[in-house]
């Protein structure tokens, strides 16, 4: 009788990783939130350094899966990927101690700042700090343009949906949600019928190195448990996740009515949860809009500077939103004290901004951990990441024009219309400080901290020096 020959490798395999508990969990989702600056792009790369590369929770294509849902999803990516693994760790509760971990750090600044804002905004130092610090922002602005066009942009249909995205908001006020759910559609019925232009695949770039498959992590390749989801189960988690979304919203309506302030931030940031895919930076413009011209909440440089002090703070972008909120109660405060009113309205704006997060997870990722490779999946979200290239682009256009000029007039040619600067009324400074931000950044290569920082420095020199008054 012969035997088989005993095969002898050098490799060693990996040694058998200890099950992590919901209690550790917590202190590493915390050094993640606490980390978590740089947009979605750096947050993603430490959720990626920290899980995959370093605690090997996860592997690299259940970690690229995941994203790619994320990035499907209305709402901060990063925080909702933060999400969906905690809940694949720990079930529903390690999702919510993921998801919300990584939003408190952010909003705890977030207030903290628009305190200092609302008190003391109007100081002539104060302002000239955030002067150069709006000016950094159209450097941050671009470079997500750029970045997001290097991934999404590799045919000449990404190309042309971008160019539709943004002649569409820009010169015809297209509402965005039209456009990236216009986007999506088109995507998902190029990918389903095969067309090779729309399989680009999606995701921010994981940290580059070696790759680590999913048999050798703690979650290994099997489905777990809880991702075998039920009639009740899907029931369930709809209805509770609902009723914390849609309540408070509910109850304002009908004890306030649907002109007060907190009404209008309740359900305007609803709809905005809904509809806030291609995170921060796709929908500041609408968000922006609708806050300045329609509701009346702030000016288009306040805007600025809320996303300066997103921009400048842990957690997702959106938390600009918090800051949106806090001004619009604390200048229509009614019978409440300014700052009371803007602490509830700031904290009303984050809840139902991040309330469907959860649901949009809990509720979906289920099925998603079942679907590997769909090609219209695939397809939808290659056109949205490319409409989104559009949007931002828009985004800094707009920017731009609101810091670098003092007066802008609305322009219209025949169904164009759009924002026009009175070219005489440029700030020479404003002007100086962007160019040397956008060299920093994209040139340099320099962290976003560092060139906000750099320009809010020179923002308060020129104080100093008697050149902003």
């Amino acid at each position: 009788m012969s035997t088989a020959p005993t095969v002898i490798t050098d490799e060693p395999k990996p040694a058998a990783l200890a099950p992590v508990s919901l209690g550790e969990a917590f202190w590493v989702w915390l050094r993640i939130a606490a980390l978590s600056f740089g947009g979605p792009a750096g947050q993603i790369a430490v959720m990626h350094r920290i899980l995959v590369d370093e605690r090997r929770w996860i592997g690299e294509h259940r970690f690229l899966h995941a994203l790619n849902y994320c990035m499907l999803l209305p709402g901060p990516e990063a925080q909702q990927l933060a999400t969906y693994i905690g809940w694949l760790m720990h079930r529903t509760r390690g999702g919510i101690a993921a998801g919300g971990l990584f939003v408190l750090p952010g909003a705890i600044s977030i207030m903290a700042l628009s305190w200092i804002y609302a008190l003391y905004g109007r100081v002539n130092v104060v302002s000239a700090l955030f002067f150069g610090l709006k000016c950094a922002v159209l450097a941050v602005v671009l470079q997500a343009v750029v970045r997001i066009g290097q991934r999404a942009l590799k045919n000449n249909v990404m190309r042309a949906l971008a160019a539709a995205a943004f002649i569409l908001i820009f010169f015809l006020g297209v509402p965005f949600p039209v456009i990236v759910l216009s986007a999506g559609l088109i995507g998902y019925c190029g990918g389903r019928s095969g067309m090779a232009a729309f399989q680009i695949g999606g995701g921010h770039a994981a940290a580059e190195g070696n790759v680590v498959a999913d048999a050798d992590t703690l979650l290994g390749e099997e489905l777990p448990s809880h991702a075998r989801p039920s009639l009740g189960q899907t029931l369930r988690q709809a209805a509770i996740w609902l009723f914390l979304w849609l309540a408070p919203v509910a109850t304002l309506l009908l004890t306030l009515g649907g002109h007060h302030v907190f009404s209008q931030i309740a359900t305007f940031f609803s709809a905005m949860a809904v509809v806030t895919f291609g995170g921060a930076y796709a929908v500041l413009a609408y968000v922006a809009q609708q806050a300045v011209e329609n509701y009346h909440w702030l000016a288009p440089r306040e805007m600025l500077d809320g996303l300066g002090m997103a921009e400048t703070t842990p957690g997702p972008l959106i938390m600009v939103l918090q800051f949106v909120g806090f001004i619009g109660a604390y200048r229509h405060a009614g019978a409440l004290p300014p700052l009371l009113a803007g602490t509830l309205g700031g904290l009303l704006a984050t809840w139902v901004t991040f309330i469907p997060c959860f649901l949009w997870i809990f509720l979906g990722a289920p099925f998603i951990e079942r679907l590997r490779g769909n090609r219209a999946l695939s397809g939808a979200l290659s056109a949205i990441t490319a409409s989104v290239v559009g949007v931002v682009l828009n985004l800094a256009i707009w920017f731009a024009i609101h810091t670098l000029f003092r007066e802008v007039r609305p322009a219209r040619i025949g169904p164009l219309h759009f924002d026009m600067p009175a070219f005489a009324s440029i700030e020479p400074w404003a002007l100086v400080i962007a160019i040397a931000a956008i060299f920093a950044t994209l040139r340099l290569r320099l962290g976003i901290l560092t060139v906000l920082g750099g320009a809010s420095a020179a923002g308060v020199a020129l104080y100093f020096a008697g050149i902003l008054a």
